[in-house]
């Protein structure tokens, strides 16, 4: 018979390690059924140690963790929804350009499904999460990393992007802002978004509700026509026109 505590200790490392693991990825982790997976998580659920989200199990934040691992811990179930939607977007094979952010942290997460990518990001953390799938191809930008959430805006990184041509940039932000529309922090930040945004046939910005009426320091270039948001609530209508074309799909 099965004991299910001999399991949990793998759970907890692989959620721990990732901020996000689906059910099916821990099924084969653990060479048991996903039934069985969802048997192992009750408990943990249960004692508020883990949560269990459309399909994945994703950690609660704890003391002592970095900022970038705290902020996956915000708003996580919104995140997760958003980044199933977003990896709908991608096919085997695709070639792609992903930011650093927590939504895109959960993003790659959900694209670990897919096969045989090509990728170009500036985030440690994403780069990790892909490298290791068969037939993925990860290039990490950049060789200075900061030390709040691994991510690098150094020349090469720079560099890096801009040798590439990608079918779809997936951006992020840190505020939705009710005049200026999609706002980072850093000017660093801004700046990797334009350079992914050059390289890129389309765009698409995958942001939470928690972003919306926030303010940034630093104004992202303007939604075009075809872009696309990707939320998981409606906008405030302040906050819409301040992004003024594009598309928001909610989830």
């Amino acid at each position: 018979m099965l004991t299910m505590p001999l399991y949990e200790d793998d759970v907890m490392h692989a959620v721990a390690l990732r901020g996000s693991v689906s059910v099916r990825e821990l099924a084969m982790l653990l060479n048991v059924s996903e039934q069985t997976v969802r048997r192992i998580v009750k408990p943990l659920v249960e004692r508020g140690e883990v949560e269990k989200v459309h399909g994945a199990v994703v950690g609660r934040t704890r003391l002592g963790e970095a900022p970038f691992l705290a902020r996956m811990a915000v708003n996580q179930r919104a995140k997760v929804a958003i980044a199933g939607r977003v990896a709908a977007l991608v096919s085997d094979g695709d070639v792609i350009a992903l930011d650093t952010g927590s939504t895109t942290g959960f993003i790659a997460q959900a694209l670990r499904q897919r096969r045989g990518l090509t990728v170009v990001t500036n985030s440690t953390f994403i780069a990790t999460s892909l490298a290791t799938i068969p037939g993925n191809k990860v290039l990490m930008a950049g060789v200075e990393l900061r030390n709040h959430d691994g991510a690098s805006f150094d020349a090469q990184a720079f560099s890096v992007v801009r040798s590439m041509r990608v079918r779809l940039a997936i951006l992020s932000a840190s505020a939705v802002d009710a005049q200026r529309g999609l706002m980072v922090q850093e000017h660093a930040e801004a700046q990797m978004s334009a350079a992914m945004s050059e390289v890129a046939e389309s765009r698409v910005f995958a942001v939470d509700s928690s972003k919306f009426g926030l303010a940034g320091l630093v104004a992202l270039l303007p939604m075009r026509g075809d872009d696309r948001l990707v939320t998981d609530a409606q906008l405030p209508a302040e906050c819409r026109r301040a992004l003024g074309a594009g598309q928001v799909v909610v989830v």
